[in-house]
């Protein structure tokens, strides 16, 4: 199983894409892990990736708490799965692109910079490997 994160637009924050990259060091001692910016107009992510559960972010998404979201990285996990998660950039996901999800999930209803929601979700993702590695990080 391997992690890729993707986003759109470039990082205006270094500091939070930093906070990000950190957490996404740390969950690529359980997993593979990469994150990189991409253009819309330039990739085809169904094709890239055409057996991985693609989850991309949208506020109308799911809302998940942090153990729905460790079952859903336990599940690709036991599944042999990629995990392609994405991003959307300031006006969001690209149109059509959310009817090519496997999951819309949404990390809050409030709205967060685009930086900081790739930190919230990179933390997610490394808290959720604790959890299932029985770390003691996530208490």
């Amino acid at each position: 199983m391997k992690i890729y994160i993707y986003f759109i637009g470039k990082p205006k924050d270094a500091h939070a894409n930093a906070v990000a990259e950190d957490f996404l060091a740390r969950a690529a001692r359980y997993a593979a892990a990469e994150m990189r910016e991409i253009r819309p107009d330039r990739v085809d992510l169904p094709a890239k990736h055409p057996s991985a559960r693609r989850v991309y972010l949208d506020p109308a998404g799911k809302p998940m708490d942090s153990a729905a979201f460790t079952r859903l990285i336990a599940a690709a996990e036991m599944d042999g799965r990629d995990l392609v998660f994405l991003v959307g950039g300031h006006d969001g996901l690209p149109p059509g692109w959310a009817a090519q999800a496997t999951l819309l999930l949404s990390l809050s209803a409030m709205t967060f910079p685009h930086e900081l929601a790739r930190a919230m979700l990179t933390e997610q993702i490394y808290r959720a490997f604790a959890t299932l590695r029985r770390h003691p990080y996530p208490r």
